[in-house]
């Protein structure tokens, strides 16, 4: 029998009722464990939630120090038995009974789970990348590059997770998936923030990639994508969200394919450590790194008190911190990500083309120009030529010898086996 219908009756007491949905205004995970805690201990010592509460102080100390040695006897972990005890507190605190007493467990505060355990290299998260459905993929992407936590992507319950409008920068066309600006923004919203506070935080070019995928795969099967649709679908639809279980059941899945046994939380241990190198080389702030983490912080208190605002000037700054960071983070070679700096090649050839020296182009900050401005760069070179007789001119590379004996100056390479060259003056 699963433990959470085995402790269900106990709601049918109304104070064992308002002590959980109490807990549950903050925090359902924490409410469904306190109770099956309480549930156990009582259990374990044949007692009642509501005869604890009507035991004298010393004779309620004595049983849960029983408690603690009877558990320690089994081998259960100190950290298992603090978080019965914190329940059981919680419990009493509820009926205004407090236990004055030290309590003594020895290991409280250890997690033998993850002592040996270590984050991933970029090479062995590759190996997870490749070991993932799109789905998987799309899931640890988006822990291991924009450090989300598995409750983020779907909560406890499978009612909300991030949703198509949570990426303002993603855009629907159809049945394909593009984005306006890369590293695209990923928003938290305060309902799956674990400090409950909206923040961002960025996705890699890697990641992005991985993400159009799974969505345009999800369109080609006949889904319709709107704002509120979820980023990651539930295997069963019973519920439109995916719960956080099967979050971590999905990062899980291509950890072990791997042929790794590390948790999944380790992803987001992968982002916090590998930003912490970017931060440790000057890419990035601290004060962002814990902002994008979910952190409180300075910018989070900004963030918060300006109603989820910050300057466009300080967006931009974070976001450009994040593309130098992202070499720490992405596992794809550089020549087959880095589509910016082939873009910014075939500007500068194709003003090249139109007449501009190679000093002019250095001039010009490439990077920072628009597609509208740059298109008006070429359009006004043009015209400029038009009226101006220009006598450059595009051939291949067959022909170049041709014109340089005719008198003509090589001037550039052009992709395609073409050169730009000019007549001498």
């Amino acid at each position: 029998m699963p433990q959470k219908k085995k402790y269900s009756s106990l709601l049918n007491n109304k104070n064992i009722s308002r002590w959980y949905h109490n807990i549950s205004r903050g925090s359902k995970t924490t409410a469904d464990v306190y109770l099956r805690r309480l549930g156990s201990f009582c259990n374990s010592l044949n007692t009642t939630p509501s005869k604890l509460i009507n035991m004298d102080p010393q004779t309620l100390y004595n049983l849960i120090l029983d408690y603690i040695t009877s558990m320690e006897k089994q081998n259960y972990t100190g950290s298992y038995i603090q978080s019965s005890i914190k329940a059981v507190k919680s419990w009493l605190s509820h009926n205004n009974i407090h236990i004055i007493n030290k309590i003594k467990i020895k290991g409280a505060y250890d997690a033998p789970t993850i002592q040996n355990e270590r984050v991933p290299t970029q090479d062995e998260l590759r190996r997870i990348f490749l070991s993932a459905d799109k789905k998987a993929r799309a899931v640890v992407v988006l822990m291991a590059h924009s450090g989300l936590r598995p409750q983020s992507l779907g909560n406890y319950n499978g009612t909300d997770g991030l949703r198509i409008k949570d990426f303002p920068e993603m855009k629907i066309y159809e049945d394909e998936i593009s984005f306006e600006k890369i590293p695209t923004m990923v928003i938290v919203r305060k309902e799956l923030s674990k400090a409950r506070f909206q923040y961002f935080t960025f996705l890699s070019e890697e990641g992005c990639s991985y993400l159009k995928d799974y969505l345009e795969e999800r369109m080609r099967k006949g889904e319709k994508l709107h704002p509120d649709s979820p980023i990651i679908t539930p295997k069963v639809h019973r519920k439109p969200f995916i719960r956080t279980v099967n979050i971590g059941d999905a990062a899980r899945g291509a950890i072990r394919k791997a042929g790794f046994s590390w948790r999944p939380y380790v992803l987001r241990a992968f982002f916090d450590t590998q930003m912490m190198l970017a931060e440790s080389k000057g890419y990035v702030m601290r004060d962002y790194r814990q902002f994008w983490m979910g952190h409180k912080g300075d910018i989070e208190h900004r963030y918060t008190l300006n109603k989820g605002m910050l300057p466009l000037s300080v967006v931009e700054d974070m976001r450009r911190a994040y593309k130098k960071a992202q070499r720490f983070l992405q596992t794809t070679a550089e020549s087959e990500m880095d589509s910016e700096k082939v873009k910014l090649l075939f500007k500068k050839e194709l003003l090249l083309a139109v007449g501009y020296s190679q000093e002019e182009i250095e001039e010009m900050d490439l990077s920072e120009v628009s597609e509208d401005e740059f298109q008006k760069i070429v359009k006004e070179k043009l015209e400029e030529r038009k009226n101006n007789h220009s006598s450059q001119k595009v051939v291949t590379v067959s022909e170049l010898e041709r014109f340089l004996e005719e008198g003509w100056e090589f001037v550039a390479t052009l992709p395609g086996e073409k050169v730009v060259i000019k007549r001498s003056e």
